[in-house]
């Protein structure tokens, strides 16, 4: 089976390149803008009472699509579904970013880590209760050596 997405707008960031992008939305303090398609615009009706937005997109300049991929936080090469790398199989980012403010189909976010003019596909408000719920014992796979090394630094 093959589908279509069309984008829904486009996401304005100050990075052009994978290398100047941070790895995470959690590691980024950059300010970006989304910019959704006027036909959209009635879809963010009542958007602006959310503190965070998950941004689903596509990884536009991603040319490959590989199984395996050494991961930006460990030397050792991973799984692409126990990444977040941007070579997937069907190029699908997300990020969850802190919404400053809406100005007509403009959204100005904070926290943002794509590149700059990457189609975007979706908005969804980030619910702490429905994305959360009964999530205090969250495992973290191989990045838990990570985590530990952090801390113990």
């Amino acid at each position: 089976m093959e589908f279509t997405i069309k984008p829904i707008g486009f996401i304005e960031t100050p990075f052009e390149e994978y290398d100047d992008a941070p790895i995470q939305s959690g590691f980024s303090d950059a300010f970006g803008t989304v910019c959704v398609s006027s036909e959209y615009k009635p879809g963010l009706k009542d958007l602006d009472g959310f503190s965070h937005i998950i941004l689903l997109y596509y990884f536009d300049r991603s040319e490959e699509e590989n199984l395996i991929v050494k991961p930006f936080l460990d030397d050792e090469p991973k799984g692409i579904f126990a990444i977040r790398h941007f070579n997937r199989p069907n190029h699908i980012g997300l990020s969850v970013v802190q919404l400053i403010k809406i100005e007509g189909c403009k959204l100005l976010v904070k926290g943002i880590d794509v590149l700059n003019n990457t189609p975007l596909i979706d908005i969804k408000p980030l619910v702490p209760e429905f994305d959360l719920k009964g999530i205090e014992d969250c495992k973290v796979g191989w990045l838990e050596k990570t985590k530990n090394n952090k801390e113990n630094s």
